[in-house]
């Protein structure tokens, strides 16, 4: 586990250094997903201005909601932007130079890349949450849980849809459309949904795991719900590494010689 986080660390640092290296690129992207963020939430300002609540949310509620999503999704695709050309690297027989390297391929995949306007989406993220009131620095430690536990479930999402891969062939542009299709079921207020549509926000699409119960343990915090997001996190994560697992048995080399440094 040591060596696992070192090495995690090491990629990390590398794939910072590269996206500010090209400074401008950097800023612009992260500027322009900031105001997208901050955009899509005057909707809900808008709304909230004529409804003073939804199911007993209001809008405090639905910042700190936009701001676990937003900071949870910016946190997955910048220390792990590997994962939106996972199945690409499955289909194109890209594995073979991660499986001649004696890192764990899978960590190595998914650190191999960073995302610049991730870094929006996190700031905007953190800014939602200190904005909406639900936060004070006593909380901050509670607020952090609640952005990597949405983090952790993002991207073990993205491993699953993309290590598809392994048995359907081609399917990175659709993989990349659920996985952002996530963010949308996870940005709406919990009330909003109900019956069988609701169970399946807690199963096939996780968005409860991602934005829902995190977002209640800076609502009004029950240990129980902590436990609830832990083990659905958990149990997620689990699911994903499963599966890449399974599909490595199933991966037929691309025949590509040659290493990664």
């Amino acid at each position: 586990m040591r060596a696992h986080l070192a090495f995690l660390a090491a990629m990390v640092a590398m794939n910072l250094k590269s996206s500010f290296a090209l400074r401008g690129a950097f800023w612009l992207q992260a500027g322009f997903m900031t105001a997208n963020n901050l955009l899509y939430f005057c909707f809900w300002w808008i709304f909230f201005d004529r409804f003073e609540e939804v199911g007993g949310w209001r809008v405090a509620d639905v910042a700190a909601l936009y701001g676990v999503v937003a900071a949870g999704f910016g946190f997955a695709v910048v220390f792990a932007g590997g994962i939106r050309d996972l199945s690409r690297s499955i289909v194109d027989g890209d594995l073979d130079a991660y499986l001649t390297q004696p890192k764990n391929p899978l960590l190595h995949l998914v650190s191999s890349k960073t995302s610049a306007a991730g870094w929006g989406d996190l700031l905007s993220g953190i800014g939602f949450l200190l904005g909406s009131g639900l936060v004070d620095w006593r909380a901050l430690p509670l607020a952090a849980l609640a952005v990597l536990l949405s983090a952790s479930v993002f991207i073990a999402s993205g491993v699953i849809l993309h290590s598809l891969a392994f048995w359907l062939g081609r399917i990175d542009n659709l993989a990349r459309q659920m996985w952002d299709f996530l963010v949308t079921f996870s940005i709406y207020p919990r009330p909003i949904f109900s019956g069988a549509l609701k169970l399946l926000l807690f199963t096939l699409i996780p968005a409860g795991f991602i934005g829902y119960l995190p977002v209640e343990l800076l609502r009004d915090f029950e240990w129980q719900g902590l436990a609830a997001s832990v083990a659905g996190a958990l149990a997620y994560c689990a699911l994903a590494v499963a599966v890449f697992a399974a599909g490595l048995r199933h991966y037929e080399s691309g025949n590509r010689f040659g290493v990664r440094v």
